[in-house]
């Protein structure tokens, strides 16, 4: 039988832009550099969109409209609903409700870039073609009371192609005539579409297979600094899966994540407010419970060769964690009944209570981290 593109099934709107934009950021791209070079304005013009795009869909898109982790002042929130529109990655609307499906249905058939699926389907496959019937915005009612999203979801091809297109063209042309509009149009508008859209697919694609799990393995999001490099930071997805409702996705601070950075940098303007984050005591309790599941995993399989000093490290690190999670549990309970019951009348011992509990979490951390370091030095399951 002679193989058949199911035209019925593709989204010949979604699919055009998108294999044409590539198709002009690998050909007319670099023949224009290979022609003209390329100034320092263009580049300019081109890391400005870049960024500005970029972290409007990390920063605005994602952390702010779609796990509202933070809340936003009016120009936040214009800013980032223009810039967003000028990724061409859809409305803000119609991006959070799928985002927000995602995360609900992570790694099943309602998942709408389902990684279980295959990684070309959850990169852009599931853009190209229409598989199943376009889903309600049932999940975005509180966006709909917000004006500026609506007024952007009305008006979001002018927009995009206004900001997005026409823009950098005119500013190029204001700087050095037509040849400046045409750079400016191939490199920050049709190359820079194309990295930042495939910016977004790899965390669908990428982020969902190759990486780290230190805080969970409930579903297949992973952790990868290379990833977070070229993402504004959202590379860190394992931990993102976990807290979805943390402002950060490099929790630790030495971590890449400019979109924390960011929106850390606008509360201290005023400009957003609100920041939730996860509470340490929370992120490590986590990671105790998924290095307790490997060290496990790491004894019980019987395929795995492992000599008896290396087996006795990792069931006596395997205790301790246990044990320390249990005394973290108590000491927990303890503070929290003196705290609310002796209120100012016994504030120092209280006080105490804390400090002790706070000295219980460093030696966890000191616990996984030493764990951990076992567990590369054990031998990996053939």
């Amino acid at each position: 039988m002679p193989f058949r593109l199911p035209a019925s099934r593709i989204n010949w709107t979604n699919s055009a832009f998108l294999i044409g934009t590539f198709l002009v950021t690998c050909t007319a791209v670099p023949l224009y550099l290979w022609n003209y070079g390329v100034n320092w304005f263009q580049l300019a013009l081109f890391l400005f969109f870049f960024i500005g795009t970029g972290l409007s869909i990390t920063l605005g898109y994602h952390r702010l409209f779609s796990h509202v982790a933070f809340q936003a002042r009016w120009p936040v929130r214009l800013v980032t609903l223009i810039f967003g529109a000028a990724a061409f990655e859809n409305s803000a609307m119609h991006w959070v409700s799928d985002h927000r499906r995602h995360h609900k249905h992570v790694d099943h058939e309602d998942d709408p870039y389902d990684i279980s699926q295959g990684f070309w389907y959850a990169h852009m496959g599931w853009i190209l073609f229409k598989l199943d019937a376009e889903p309600p915005l049932d999940n975005v009612q509180d966006l709909r009371k917000d004006s500026l999203v609506v007024w952007q979801d009305r008006f979001y091809v002018l927009i995009a192609v206004g900001f997005g297109l026409l823009l950098p063209a005119v500013l190029g042309y204001l700087y050095s005539g037509w040849l400046g509009a045409l750079g400016g149009f191939l490199l920050a508008g049709v190359a820079r579409v194309t990295a930042v859209q495939h910016m977004t697919f790899f965390i669908n694609s990428l982020c969902h297979t190759i990486g780290r799990q230190p805080y969970s393995d409930r579903c297949s999001a992973r952790d990868s600094w290379i990833m977070a490099i070229f993402t504004f930071g959202e590379g860190y997805h394992n931990y993102h899966h976990e807290f979805q409702h943390d402002y950060r996705n490099g929790v630790k601070w030495w971590q890449w994540d400019p979109t924390k950075w960011t929106i850390w940098t606008l509360e201290k303007l005023h400009l957003v407010e609100g920041l939730r984050r996860v509470p340490e005591e929370k992120v490590l309790l986590s990671q105790l419970a998924d290095t307790r599941r490997r060290l496990n995993e790491r004894l019980e399989c019987k395929q795995t060769v492992i000599n008896e000093r290396m087996r006795e490290l990792l069931k006596t690190s395997d205790a301790k964690l246990h044990q320390l999670g249990e005394r973290w549990a108590v000491l927990k309970a303890q503070y929290a009944e003196k705290a609310g019951a002796l209120k100012h009348e016994y504030t120092e011992r209280a006080v105490a209570q804390y400090e002790e509990a706070k000295a219980a979490l460093a030696e966890i951390r000191r616990e996984v981290q030493q764990a951990l370091r076992l567990l590369e030095l054990a031998p990996a399951a053939v």
